[in-house]
This record gives C-alpha cells, structure tokens and sequence, in this order.
C-alpha cells in the first residue's frame, strides 16, 4: 500500500513513527529535512502521484486549530478545525484538495500530544459553552485509521473535556476502533453519502454507499451519535429521483429521529483550485455542468443550485426533524 517513507530527521526516534514504519517493512525510507521539500515543488503530477501517493511522517509546529470558517456548523456558536493529516486516501473528483495542494502524497503530523493540548486550551478558555471541533477537514478522519490509530488516540482526550465536542467525518468503514471501546457521548460520526450513480462516477476508492450505511447503522445500534452530510450535491439531470431513493435506502437502515444532524451542501469549489482540477482532469463531465463563478466560487447557476436545495432540503424534512438540520450556507 505504502512503497515509500519520508521521515522528517528530528522525529526518526519518535515512537508513533517506529510504528508506522513497521506496518510497512518493505517499504522505501528517505530522510528529509522538512515535509514541504518533498510536499510542496510545483513540479509534480498530482493525477500520477495519486496512483502511488507515499507517507510523509512529519511534526507540525504551530496552527494546530484553527477556526472553522463562518457559515460552517451543526448548531454551535464555537467550531474549529484541525488536521492531523494532509490528503485522503479516496479519489473524489470534485475535493478541494486536489486543487489545494501540489502533491497527491499524504502527510501525517505524528506530535498528536501538540494539537490535543490546544485543544484542552481552547476548551479552558470558555468552559460553560460547547466548542465544536471538525477533524476531517484535509483528509477523511477514519480510513486511514489502522496506521494512524487518530480515533484512538483522540477519543479519549475528548472523552475527558465536559465541553468538547468533535466530528469525524468520514466515507470510510474502519469503525472497528470505535465498536471496540465505550461510546465517546460528544463524538459524532459524520458519514459523507452521494447517490450510487454519482458515487460510482466521481467518489474512486471510496467504500460504496451501502457499506457507509451499513457502517453507519452498526454505530447507531451502538449509541454512537450518528451525523449524515449530503454535500456535495452533485447535478444530474434525474437528480431529484436520485436522491430520493438514496433518502429512502438512508432511512430504511438508521433511525432518523436518533441522528445528531444532517447536512447539505451543493457542489463549490474556489475558482482558482476549479481551474487546477479541471486542468487535471479536462475530460471529467463533472465540469462540464451547467456552472458559474461567483465571487471567487465555482458553482452551479443560481436558480439550479437554489432548486437542489431546496428539493433535497424538502426530501430530507419528510424523514428528519427541523433542529437536526443543517443546510451549508458557504
């Protein structure tokens, strides 16, 4: 799976790094000085790079959390991201991050001491009122789990703090860590769902949609709190028939009326990362939507991107109730 390390030289002895290097004996180890010397050259192919991405091991030094941008939420007044990694493992034609970054590697911050200590500091700063905190930002926050142990090692920090709350968000099936161990109450496991059509067409390497239900369903019978997000929504011209019947495949298998919060979103990306991607990829019909660029957002026209709303907005509040809702505003 991972034919080549990179290991920053002032974390080689670090012991969550013996670990990952065993996980992968065979694999080829470079030393380098900083990650951005191998992440960040401009002359790399991120559509080559992604067929072989290596691990870059490497330890962050400031900005551990940062404030999640306005309009982003599920109901709290104080939401912050962090990112312990950098780059997912799926392929998902319309991410950010292909846009976003110069290399398909993936980076994994190792110090995770650092960021759960900020954490606990911005915690302590109001501690009557619930602080939201969003882990899968830059990478999905569980499929890489079985080498990061990220879960493992985070859900009992946030176990400890009576204010704390935190999403992973996640396409993935690797919910072995959290069935294993005790119900995490302020965790919510978000689970990212699209219509098989469009995932089969722009979600590569992710688990299908019946699997992230399923997974989904075998948290909920465990009292874990269950988040579904809907975002982004992708246009096709029987859209409205698809995502009914992905609402009606949703809620047949996962209670509604137990789900922390729902979420939707239509498809957007920043103009200049659009122009990279499509630079990628010239061929994806994705791009070849009926779009417009408005304020710096690459999105669909007006009316269509009011119209998804507002017909999936309408399907969803015939399952869930209103206070569970959260439709994007970005």
């Amino acid at each position: 799976m991972i034919d080549t390390l990179y290991i920053e030289s002032a974390i080689e002895q670090h012991p969550r790094v013996a670990t990952i290097r065993r996980r992968f004996p065979q694999a080829r180890t470079v030393v380098c000085e900083r990650f951005g010397e191998v992440f960040n050259p401009k002359a790399q192919n991120f559509r080559l790079q992604k067929q072989h991405p290596a691990l870059i091991l490497a330890e962050k030094y400031q900005k551990f959390v940062l404030p999640a941008p306005a309009g982003y939420g599920i109901g709290g007044q104080r939401n912050y991201y962090f990112s312990h990694m950098l780059n997912c493992l799926y392929d998902c034609r319309y991410c950010f991050l292909q846009g976003m970054y110069q290399s398909a590697n993936y980076v994994l911050f190792v110090n995770y001491e650092d960021f759960q200590e900020q954490i606990r500091h911005i915690c302590r700063e109001t501690p009557d009122q619930d602080v939201y905190f969003f882990s899968g930002y830059d990478c999905d926050s569980l499929a890489f789990e079985p080498v990061t142990d990220f879960a493992e090692q985070f859900l009992p920090v946030f176990a400890e703090l009576p204010n704390a709350w935190l999403e992973l968000r996640t396409k993935s099936t690797q919910i072995r860590s959290l069935l294993n161990r005790d119900v995490v109450p302020r965790c919510v496991v978000a689970f990212s769902l699209s219509p098989d059509a469009v995932a089969e067409k722009v979600e590569a390497k992710a688990p299908n949609v019946a699997k992230r239900i399923e997974a989904a369903a075998k948290l909920q019978q465990q009292d874990w709190q269950i988040g579904l997000r809907f975002d982004p929504l992708i246009y096709q011209h029987d859209y409205r028939q698809q995502y009914r019947a992905l609402f009606e495949q949703v809620f047949a298998a996962i209670d509604a009326q137990a789900l922390h919060s729902v979420s939707l979103g239509v498809f957007r990306l920043p103009e200049q990362y659009f122009k990279k991607i499509h630079k990628l990829y010239p061929d994806e019909k994705l791009f070849a939507s009926p779009l417009q660029t408005a304020s710096g957002m690459v999105s669909y026209r007006a009316d269509l991107e009011q119209a998804m709303m507002a017909d999936c907005s309408q399907m969803l509040l015939e399952y869930i109730p209103q206070s569970a809702f959260f439709p994007c505003t970005l």
